[in-house]
């Protein structure tokens, strides 16, 4: 879904959502996104196992959402692998990103900024990346690294671990002088 609200509610299988809810000032939900794509991995060799689709049920729509700082399209986690869903918010007029996210310590330190920074450049987007770190009572490990990205693929704010806040300045005047100036999402050849 691309704009619009729908109610707060699980699965009729008693499964829950993993959603990305956004409230507006007075306190009114203004949107809500329920993650597309499941975490269910096998880690070789090791006895690591993640089911997240025993618990969670699927999303199946986008959500984009107007805001003060601007356009922002919802995503949460393991989403951040498929580039499709942001380059369908960003045709959809997103501004910036948000990937929050709870990765594993081993994918985070492999592949998580990397991500967070092609994702970003890909579609001229801020992304918005607040991440939970730390070890669980069940021994998983959370990475964290929250950052924030510019359009541009550079790195301007972040929290390797802990507590905390990550701020960073948004210029939608300039990403837009980008945009146009370098107009890769205009040039898409495949729809």
């Amino acid at each position: 879904m691309i704009g619009g609200t729908i109610p707060l509610r699980g699965a009729a299988d008693g499964r829950v959502a993993a959603a990305s809810l956004v409230y507006d000032r007075e306190g009114r939900r203004a949107a809500r996104y329920d993650k597309i794509h499941l975490f269910d991995v096998d880690i070789p060799g090791r006895p690591e196992t993640y089911r997240e689709s025993a618990n969670v049920a699927p999303g199946s729509q986008a959500a984009l959402v107007d805001t003060p700082v601007g356009r922002v399209g919802l995503s949460v986690c393991y989403d951040v692998r498929f580039p499709e869903l942001y380059r369908r918010l960003s045709a959809a007029g997103a501004q910036l990103l948000a990937v929050p996210s709870a990765f594993t310590g081993p994918t985070g330190r492999a592949h998580w900024e990397t991500l967070l920074r092609a994702r970003a450049i890909e579609n001229l987007c801020y992304v918005v990346a607040p991440a939970q770190s730390g070890f669980h009572a069940s021994g998983r490990e959370t990475y964290g690294d929250s950052m924030i990205v510019d359009y541009w693929g550079r790195v301007l704010a972040r929290l390797p671990r802990g507590a905390g806040c990550v701020v960073a300045d948004i210029d939608l005047e300039h990403q837009g002088e980008v945009r146009a100036s370098f107009p890769a999402l205009q040039h898409r050849a495949l729809a």
